[in-house]
């Protein structure tokens, strides 16, 4: 299957899902969003029993398209594809073969494991344009990364390199797409029902979903963050092509 952005490819019965959108270094909008997902799960309709992600070109996904990025539609588009990577009952690698930025590290996260290579580097600068990850994404990042690589990350914007990635457990190893697909193939030797249940205890012992009601809170000050004048300030900078002057209001 061969779309405009996305290609699946078999590898016997691994799934190898490349972005291509190398003009834009593979950075995320809604179609791109719209055809992972589905992608995805027709990958599993037809039998895969692992799936590797990964990008073409030198980036493996450069964040969020910023000309899409402001839109309610592609929050959705983004996070239902998100949580279709997570909660697929197979094994899902991330081959990260350069810069998962923003919505990129995101994706990575997603998948169950990370496969890095040396140029590979993660980063969530929401903070510099005035926008905001879920609560997930922040807890899903801390339970990978550590607390305090997630605290580096969110609060000053810093990056994490392949190296560090490997050392902090952001990644389980170092390779290339060829390695991640070899790994992907040995997984696909055990027994199923087996793997798809212990990603579903790892999934709701330590990942329970958020409660919009229960965690009220949370949720608000995501939205707030949306709807806040930093937020529409992020985009005038852009528009604008000068830095941000951020008011907290």
């Amino acid at each position: 299957m061969t779309s405009p952005m996305t290609t699946v490819t078999w590898h016997d019965r691994v799934a190898l899902l490349t972005i291509h959108r190398p003009e834009k270094r593979n950075a995320l909008n809604i179609a791109l969003c719209q055809e992972l997902h589905e992608a995805l799960v027709g990958a599993l309709a037809e039998g895969a029993r692992a799936v590797v992600f990964t990008g073409e070109g030198t980036s493996f996904c450069s964040g969020a398209d910023l000309d899409a990025v402001y839109s309610a539609e592609f929050r959705d588009a983004l996070y239902g594809m998100l949580g279709a990577v997570t909660n697929a009952p197979v094994p899902v690698i991330a081959a990260v073969n350069g810069p998962a930025i923003g919505a990129g590290t995101q994706l990575a996260i997603a998948a169950d494991l990370r496969i890095v290579a040396p140029t590979a580097v993660f980063g969530v600068p929401t903070a510099r344009i005035g926008l905001a990850v879920d609560p997930w994404t922040i807890r899903r990042l801390s339970l990978l990364a550590g607390n305090g690589v997630a605290r580096a990350l969110l609060l000053a914007c810093d990056q994490l390199p392949a190296e560090q990635a490997l050392n902090s457990g952001l990644a389980e190893k170092t390779g290339s797409l060829e390695d991640a697909l070899v790994w992907a193939a040995g997984m696909t030797e055990l027994a199923p029902l087996t793997v798809a249940y212990n990603k579903q205890v790892l999934n709701s012992v330590f990942e329970p979903e958020f409660d919009p009601l229960t965690d009220k809170e949370l949720f608000d000050s995501f939205e707030a963050c949306w709807e806040s004048e930093d937020f529409a300030e992020g985009r005038r900078a852009r528009i604008e092509k000068r830095p941000p002057r951020f008011s907290g209001s």
